[in-house]
């Protein structure tokens, strides 16, 4: 997340799409921007995941989040690539720009703003509606 906050990105962790998949960090730019990064932890965690092509569709930018150990060579060359630990990250292989339909666009950046506010609403009113899921 700071990587991307350097990088002109705002994003939000575990942001669950219209297909009931959940983004591990989906980030948004000001010029609209949409940036979606699957986090793998391990070789494993990467192996048996089967839906991170799901991702595609709902950013301009995909990319792979890795710790430092991890052996990049099994990842898709062609999919952006961050090497990342809890202080920071780079980015070590920049994403393919995929642009967003502009009615995808602006479908994410509705359920981006949608989430972000019942977040901070629930933050500010704990005891508040049960209904904010999000």
């Amino acid at each position: 997340m700071r990587l991307l906050h350097h990088h002109g990105f705002d994003g939000l962790t575990e942001l669950t799409l219209r297909t009931g998949r959940r983004a591990d960090i989906a980030a948004i730019n000001p010029k609209g921007q949409i940036a979606i990064v699957e986090i793998k932890s391990s070789l494993e965690d990467f192996q048996s995941d089967t839906k991170w092509q799901d991702y595609l569709e709902w950013g301009d930018q995909f990319y792979f989040a890795v710790p430092i150990d991890f052996p990049t060579a099994v990842l898709p060359a062609d999919e952006g690539l961050i090497i990342a630990d809890q202080y920071g990250g780079e980015i070590v292989r920049p994403s393919i720009i995929r642009p967003l339909a502009p009615a995808r666009r602006k479908a994410v950046t509705i359920l981006f703003a949608s989430t972000a506010a019942k977040r901070i609403f629930r933050m500010q009113d704990p005891d508040g509606p049960a209904r904010l899921n999000t």
